[in-house]
């Protein structure tokens, strides 16, 4: 709770301007379109600040698909991002309870152990749980590529496609399984709301990988987050007693295998949202 009312506080990230959406079929996406929608953020910071692009990458041409296409790619990008992150802030704090990282009478998946923090939760997860999470990753990737009108090219960013009944395993949309959210609602606003919170959340997950590594590095959240002597960018590593691991090649007599198979391999937010 304390991590999430520090970040919370942090509202220095509310300052950077939510770019939103046309409404009309067919998106006009140039650097003054951007800039338009920019400044109609009604946000107080939203309208002080106006366009942000320190990097001018709206005048960008990525892969020679012209500059309209490459805005469109990076605002679809930045929704995106915005949601993983949510994800993995979410997931991180889920992650942290007793409920999640506490005993178990039943094993999530082979080779669990109570009391890892969420990093280490993932590096516990045997190989075949995580080959079966990059597989569901790389399946929603696909499917969220097969667009009526894609975002590189006039289409809305950020949407994604029904999946429901596309194969017999696909029971939910991944956007909104349960229709719970109102069709009628103010969507231009909703998106502003949706994309100032995703940055505030990317913030916010950067913070806790921080200070997991270099204690003290955000002293708004110093001695709150568990340290973590494994590396985030290591995604496939080997066991050393129990909470200690090391890199992905491992030479160390006292590591011990993980087991290949895994009959529930734990499929978390965090974790999820840690491969994106």
């Amino acid at each position: 709770m304390k991590v999430t009312l520090a970040l919370a506080l942090s509202a220095h990230a509310l300052a950077y301007v939510a770019p939103k959406h046309n409404t009309v079929s067919v998106l006009s996406a140039t650097k003054e379109d951007m800039a338009a929608l920019a400044e109609s953020n009604p946000d107080f910071l939203g309208q002080s600040l106006g366009l942000w692009d320190p990097l001018g990458c709206l005048n960008l041409d990525f892969w020679t698909l012209g500059n309209e296409a490459t805005i469109g790619y990076l605002r679809h990008a930045e929704i995106k991002h915005g949601r993983v992150a949510m994800a993995a802030f979410l997931g991180y704090l889920a992650q942290s309870t007793p409920v999640v990282s506490g005993p178990h009478a039943k094993l999530p998946y082979s080779g669990y152990e109570p009391g890892l923090t969420p990093p280490e939760q993932w590096d516990a997860i045997p190989l075949a749980g995580k080959i079966q999470i990059f597989g569901i990753i790389g399946m929603l990737e696909s499917y969220g590529e097969i667009l009526p009108q894609h975002y590189c090219n006039g289409g809305l960013p950020g949407y994604y496609p029904p999946i429901k009944g596309n194969r017999f395993e696909l029971i939910f949309n991944l956007y909104d399984p349960f229709n719970w959210f109102d069709e009628n609602k103010d969507k231009i606003r909703g998106r502003q709301v949706e994309i100032n919170n995703g940055r505030l959340a990317m913030l916010g997950i950067f913070s806790i990988i921080s200070e997991s590594k270099v204690p003290g590095s955000v002293p708004l959240i110093t001695g709150l987050i568990p340290e973590y002597k494994g590396d985030y960018m290591v995604l496939f590593r080997c066991r050393i007693e129990g909470k200690i691991y090391c890199s992905a090649v491992c030479t160390s007599s006292e590591a011990q295998p993980q087991p290949f198979f895994s009959s529930t391999p734990s499929i978390t937010a965090f974790t999820f949202a840690q491969l994106i």
